[in-house]
């Protein structure tokens, strides 16, 4: 009799842990920073929702704050520093020209995330957003 309660139980645990995860949205995201003679020249973050499942497993995650949105492109943007910080920790492309035409020297960097799928869980209080790899 123990044994049937417990495989209840078990049952209705697995079927709301599977109902959380289905809960989760997933995004495109791609950001791109190009820096030229050491000044900003231009800084792009894209998001957009997927339009179907992404396959993959999450590695790490960042958790924002929200307040009662499930806007991510605002989630975003009121925290912007503490993304791109994250970002540089999932991976960034880095691309450098120097270049040199009549003693006169040029320099470009570019930063990118090539688009990324990212699963997005709202909470009460915090996006958890997570890559996809």
């Amino acid at each position: 009799m123990h044994l049937n309660n417990f495989i209840k139980v078990y049952l209705y645990i697995t079927i709301f842990f599977n109902s959380l995860a289905l809960n989760a949205s997933e995004y495109f995201i791609s950001y791109r920073y190009v820096v030229k003679d050491a000044i900003l020249y231009n800084e792009s973050l894209l998001v957009s929702k997927s339009m179907k499942t992404c396959i993959g497993k999450s590695v790490n995650f960042i958790e924002l704050p929200h307040n009662d949105s499930q806007n991510l492109n605002q989630i975003i943007k009121d925290n912007l520093p503490e993304f791109i910080e994250f970002l540089h920790k999932v991976g960034l492309s880095t691309e450098y020209k120097d270049t040199s035409i009549n003693a006169q020297n040029s320099s470009t960097t570019i930063l990118t995330l090539k688009t990324t799928c990212f699963k997005v869980d709202f909470n009460d209080y915090f996006a958890k957003i997570s890559p996809l790899k």
